[in-house]
């Protein structure tokens, strides 16, 4: 058995979550053929027999590049060689309504939903790493999200476990390398038209040249505090709008929170009213938040699904149209 430090490093994390399941307990691995998916299969791999787990691989076929059939299979080979012998290749077809990551993304989420529902599995794990968070980061720093995009992805969130954001990409790609795994190289993950590519292979490198090394890490830590901070700002307004009415607020209560806290609730209320998941920009907040605390006779909000809200005898009424 091989014990280099990449291997003991991956194998010692990916343990400290499984330790979390009870044996008996069924666990999906997704996999994409890249190397931090295959060093999380093939930590899993070893670990998870010790645990008495049960392990189903599954690699999502996109059908979006030509051969990607054959790929799907060459990772369900790798699988099996690995020791993970139940395996599914989830075809999905991809409806471009958001921009193509995007799209793909909803589409395998909803595969891996799916196949987690047919196996009854308790956990699906996802090969996310270090270097993954700091792209995050700064992606959303470029959109001027909030506290809670900067803290990008949460090693759990519910069913979904990503044990692997405390370990680097050259991690990962040498674990491959010293225990005989060939990871596939996917062209997408080199293509400049794609937002995250840019930042992978254009802006953090010359991040680390000109401001020193180290900024990967710094972002993933950043990221780590300002999850702490937006879960604690989150059950704040969770508690506040325990006692309130979502369709009709009171002007005067929200005015005399803290701003970070108003939002939330706004935001919440306008989803509750019918507002499509994702949809609402910091500028559709912000709309509805003026008509709180920069009231001058405005009219109403007119929002994404049809919202509209308007203040009335100093409250805000949300209505679906």
């Amino acid at each position: 058995m091989i014990s280099t430090p990449n291997t003991v490093a991956i194998r010692s994390v990916v343990r400290s979550f499984l330790a979390h399941h009870e044996a008996g307990d069924c666990i999906l691995v997704a996999v994409s053929g890249g190397a931090d998916s295959l060093a999380l299969a093939y930590a899993i791999s070893k670990e998870a027999p010790l645990l008495s787990l049960k392990v189903i691989g599954v690699t999502v076929d996109h059908q979006l590049q030509s051969g990607s059939g054959e790929q799907a299979k060459k990772v369900i080979a790798e699988l099996n060689k690995m020791g993970i012998t139940e395996n599914e290749i989830a075809k999905v077809k991809v409806e471009i309504t958001e921009g193509l990551e995007a799209s793909a993304r909803s589409a395998r989420y909803e595969a891996l939903e799916k196949i987690a529902q047919k196996f009854n599995a308790v956990a699906i794990y996802l090969g996310h790493t270090r270097d993954d968070q700091s792209e995050s980061v700064l992606l959303g720093l470029a959109r001027g999200s909030g506290t809670r995009s900067l803290s990008a992805m949460a090693s759990i969130n519910g069913k979904y476990i990503r044990p692997l954001l405390s370990i680097t990409r050259i991690e990962t790609l040498g674990l491959c390398a010293e225990s005989d795994i060939s990871p596939w190289m996917d062209p997408h993950n080199f293509d400049l038209q794609f937002t995250r590519v840019r930042v992978r292979t254009d802006v953090l490198p010359n991040l680390e040249k000109n401001l020193g090394p180290g900024i990967s890490e710094a972002l993933a830590r950043s990221a780590h505090l300002l999850r702490d901070d937006a879960d604690a700002l989150d059950a704040w307004a969770e508690n506040e709008i325990a006692s309130m009415d979502l369709s009709n607020l009171e002007c005067e209560v929200l005015a005399a929170l803290p701003r970070a806290i108003r939002t939330r609730i706004i935001r919440r209320a306008i989803y509750s009213a019918g507002a499509p998941s994702g949809s609402l920009s910091a500028d559709h907040v912000s709309a509805v938040e003026a008509l709180v605390t920069s009231w001058s006779g405005q009219g109403a909000a007119h929002l994404p699904g049809g919202v509209k809200v308007s203040r009335l005898s100093g409250r805000l009424s949300l209505l679906q149209d």
